[in-house]
């Protein structure tokens, strides 16, 4: 495609996108004395559009595809999800998923608890914070390939250097280095390590929040009747926040069950660190099994959707306080 068959479909699309928008205005003009609901219903008639061709299109069509086989024509039934919950290689895919999604919210959200309380109100506190927030800021591509050269091996040699920031520090220790992204099962709980450390910063900037929301009254009533810092933060912050770590674990659940990044980027899935994300990208572009690639995610979003939910949940019941 030339830059002048490139310019016309610029322009053909700001063209249409300005008549759509112009046609929305003059039906919402002539409507707006008749009804209000109308008008409304105007405006969100594209949204409506966009989610049914963008989203629910897609879903339904990934839905029928998981009942057919690799090419895409026989129609197989649910011998794709068969696969998924006997074959051996994609049984570890759902434990290693199953791995992620526990350890991962749970660990971050700790750490960035336990930092938010410490750093409250202390001197340098916003410098504090953005040091640990910091990683938020990077791609998920770029912070594995940091921690690549973090876990880097080199053989335990005369005269070979390590590069990895990690096995320098075992050496320097007396210990031998290690192919730390290799070893299995460990090699997973390296890889969550990634996670763990971007998702960190945003835990800690939540509830950092929530703790500075917790009225000043109430502190003041516990420190009145001695409450000491460990009952401070488990009768007064703790319930104070619930909502708010609530929040903060099930956000980070749902990323940690669609991570994909780290793991391609680090491992590639080899080494069983597979996760369903990454299982599902390679079959569907890489082994061309489209019945696969559908089921898998299929099973995707079945884990996502009751996380979103009780999430929502959440947040309205939060909201109804």
């Amino acid at each position: 495609m030339d830059i002048s068959t490139k310019l016309l479909t610029m322009v053909l699309a700001v063209l249409l996108f300005v008549a759509i928008v112009g046609l929305m205005l003059f039906i919402a003009s002539r409507t707006e004395r008749r009804s209000a609901s109308i008008v409304g219903y105007v405006f969100l008639f594209p949204s409506i559009l966009m989610v049914g061709v963008g989203l629910l299109y897609p879903a339904v069509r990934t839905i029928f595809q998981s009942f057919f086989d690799a090419a895409g024509s026989a129609f197989v039934g649910v011998a794709n999800y068969q696969t998924i919950f006997t074959t051996p290689d994609d049984l570890l895919v759902l434990r290693n998923t199953v791995l992620w999604v526990v350890v991962t919210p749970f660990v971050a959200t700790a750490i960035g608890l336990l930092y938010a309380i410490l750093v409250d109100g202390a001197r340098g506190e916003a410098f504090a914070k953005a040091l640990i927030f910091l990683p938020m800021a990077i791609s998920m591509v770029a912070a594995s390939i940091i921690w690549k050269f973090v876990y880097e091996f080199r053989p335990d040699q005369p005269g070979v250097q390590q590069i990895g920031l990690l096995n320098q520090l075992v050496v320097w220790l007396g210990g031998s280095p290690q192919q730390w992204i290799v070893n299995s099962p460990w090699n997973t709980f390296f890889l969550i390590v990634v996670m763990i450390w971007i998702q960190a910063g945003f835990a800690m900037t939540i509830l950092s929040a929530a703790i500075k929301a917790i009225p000043e009254d109430i502190i003041e009533a516990a420190r009145l009747d001695g409450v000491n810092p460990i009952g401070m933060f488990r009768f007064v912050t703790l319930p104070s926040i619930r909502p708010s770590v609530i929040v903060v674990l099930t956000t980070i659940g749902i990323g940690t069950l669609k991570v994909f990044d780290i793991v391609r980027t680090m491992t590639g899935g080899n080494f069983n660190t597979n996760v369903v994300a990454n299982e599902f990208y390679t079959q569907s572009f890489r082994a061309s099994n489209q019945g696969l690639g559908s089921a898998l995610a299929v099973v995707l979003f079945v884990l996502v959707v009751p996380i979103v939910v009780y999430n929502i949940r959440q947040l309205r019941a939060s909201e109804a306080r």
